[in-house]
């Protein structure tokens, strides 16, 4: 049983947007379905550090959830700035259950067992915010990651945090998520969101501070989920 993870998967199986178009993305799907049966056992667990699927409605992520739930694993996902799809646990949860996607849960103040480990996360929000709509996401972004850590160590879990914005970048700090970070005493930290190989290149990986940071994004990783541990 082994826990992986990948983020920024834009899939548009079933909406007119596809990532072809861009450079270094052609054929994505078929690399991510070759790469992702060579390395995830059906025991394995992965989690998905948001922006799923393009879709604009929780109905039309049919076709981007059945080819993830045809996958081998559990499958965690997470809310990216793109999952405009995205609706309340309890309706997402319901839909899942109606289409079959036995293998789709959602992470949303809450935290899943993968041995002694708990997956723990939320979106996160943008490193520069400045203003007062900002500020008053990031506000609620913190309480949803304390309350997945809490929920972690309510079990005696170890909590690894998975988000969608790093928490660093370029020499800026979302210092509020990072705050977290440090006085909760986590140790790995995951984050998708950049793409492109010189926005890459400016993504704090790495030890930060005591904390591993480890970029995820889709065309980062090759379209290959990255081994947790």
């Amino acid at each position: 049983m082994a826990l992986y993870a990948i983020a920024d998967l834009h899939l548009s199986l079933g909406a007119n947007k596809p990532m072809d178009v861009f450079e270094g993305w052609q054929g994505y799907v078929a690399k991510l379905e070759q790469h992702w049966h060579r390395i995830v056992k059906e025991e394995d667990t992965v989690v998905i550090a948001g922006d799923i699927s393009w879709a604009m409605k929780l109905e039309e992520t049919q076709k981007d959830f059945q080819f993830l739930n045809s996958l081998p694993g559990k499958k965690l996902l997470l809310k990216g700035n793109h999952d405009y799809w995205w609706s309340t646990k309890s309706k997402i949860d319901t839909y899942f259950a109606a289409n079959g996607f036995d293998s789709l849960q959602i992470v949303h103040n809450n935290s899943y067992a993968v041995g002694e480990f708990g997956v723990c996360g939320t979106r996160g929000w943008l490193y520069n915010a400045a203003s007062d709509e900002d500020i008053k996401i990031v506000k609620r972004e913190v309480g949803r990651l304390n309350a997945s850590i809490d929920h972690a160590l309510a079990q005696g879990l170890e909590p690894i945090v998975f988000l969608h914005y790093p928490p660093v970048y370029d020499g800026m700090v979302c210092k509020e998520i990072l705050e977290v970070l440090l006085s909760r005493g986590i140790r790995k930290c995951y984050f998708g969101h950049i793409h492109g190989t010189q926005a890459s290149k400016r993504a704090v990986t790495g030890e930060y501070q005591g904390i591993e940071l480890h970029l995820i994004s889709c065309d980062y990783l090759g379209f290959a989920p990255l081994c947790v541990c």
